[in-house]
């Protein structure tokens, strides 16, 4: 299976949720990518107003840049590899400390077309960090490349949204 253009769709509808949500709380937002490349972060700058929530953001595609400038332990990263629950939510802390948001995202996993040290093609890991907390989503997708990288972008935004619904208003 393929990216459509529903998912497409899906993926810009995520993105303004999330950036409205934001707006509206007067937060600010930062990524640190791996498997998505930045689409995270293309995705995030096409709503209009984004430029009052978006700080910045790392594409750490390689495993030694997600412990230098992202900040995920090293030792983590030798005992796990770069594909692991723990490692995306260290993303996304690093992402939010190094870019100084209050809220930050991360992606990392296997799009394909081969396993990656030992993971399965469409496992999946975003994290979103904030204030009080890191949360973490385990998916396991199907499809190309492009299919599981605009999937784990949707699914690392509807998860900031399930987030920030969840978390008190700032003050």
């Amino acid at each position: 299976m393929s990216a459509s253009e529903e998912d497409l769709v899906e993926m810009a509808v995520a993105a303004a949720a999330a950036v409205h949500m934001l707006v509206e709380r007067r937060e600010s937002l930062a990524t640190a990518e791996s498997l998505t490349g930045g689409l995270v972060a293309a995705t995030i700058v096409e709503i209009p107003g984004v430029s009052a929530v978006y700080r910045g953001g790392l594409v750490v595609y390689a495993t030694e840049l997600k412990g230098t400038l992202a900040g995920v332990p090293r030792d983590l990263l030798d005992e796990r590899g770069p594909v692991d629950r723990d490692v995306a939510g260290k993303l996304a802390e690093g992402a939010r400390e190094r870019c100084g948001a209050d809220w930050g995202l991360a992606t990392t996993g296997v799009a394909g077309p081969e396993p990656q040290g030992g993971k399965p093609v469409g496992l999946v890991y975003v994290a979103v960090a904030g204030p009080d907390r890191t949360e973490v989503r385990e998916l396991t997708l199907t499809g190309n490349r492009a299919a599981i990288r605009i999937e784990s972008v949707t699914a690392v935004l509807e998860l900031l949204t399930d987030v920030l619904r969840a978390a008190p208003a700032p003050v």
